[in-house]
């Protein structure tokens, strides 16, 4: 299973929406959209967990294109990097 990261999504985003999206391209196996602790709304962005192949046809379909009038930024999630710019 592969991690997206997606990102420039709307406040009003939800699992539920973003889900219906990720779905036109295969099975979402996971998802966590990263919320305002204190507002409870999406801060803008969030992790979606797909096969490879589906994963790569949602980046490819998804990168750039308007969702909510907001262009999209659909990627791998890349390695988490340490304090001297190393990988963990």
């Amino acid at each position: 299973m592969k991690r997206i990261f997606v990102g420039n999504l709307p406040s009003d985003a939800t699992e539920a929406s973003v889900t219906t999206l990720f779905s036109e391209y295969g099975t979402v196996r996971s998802i966590q959209l990263v919320a305002d602790i204190f507002s409870g709304k999406c801060r803008g962005f969030g992790f979606i967990g797909m096969e490879g192949h589906e994963a790569r046809a949602a980046i490819l379909a998804l990168d750039g294109n308007l969702y909510c009038g907001k262009p999209l930024k659909v990627k791998f999630e890349e390695p988490a990097t340490g304090k001297n710019g190393k990988r963990r």
